[in-house]
């Protein structure tokens, strides 16, 4: 999995917060609010999101409709652990994302870390 283009990553933005499955055309209207953009590019745009595998789809009627096959966080934890993957020192990676945490993120990792080692016991 990369990097998802600007269309793509708007695709998804939508997908996630929809909360429900979403068609072509819907998605149509809800990208033009600021840009115009034509229904075979957004069809396209959707087609290829499910030929990579991040949605789902399902025939109603004539049309698909589409819903996001992970959630916003998993895919972000999938990103990131590609590119950690791709890093020399994926502590040392890890170390600098941590020291831009904000105290309360840092604090909230801390204590998940703490959770997960106490369930490994």
């Amino acid at each position: 999995m990369r990097q998802l283009g600007q269309l793509e990553a708007a695709v998804m933005q939508h997908l996630w917060s929809a909360g429900e499955p979403v068609s072509v055309r819907a998605m149509l209207e809800t990208l033009t609010q600021g840009r115009p953009l034509a229904y075979t590019t957004v069809m396209t745009v959707m087609d290829n999101l499910h030929s990579k595998g991040l949605v789902a789809r399902e025939k109603e009627g004539k049309a698909y409709l589409y819903t996001p096959t992970s959630t916003r966080e998993e895919h972000t934890a999938e990103v990131l652990q590609e590119v950690l993957a791709d890093s020399d020192d994926r502590t040392a990676a890890l170390m600098h994302l941590v020291g831009k945490m904000d105290p309360s993120e840092a604090a909230e990792l801390l204590a998940a870390l703490s959770d997960r080692a106490d369930g490994a016991s």
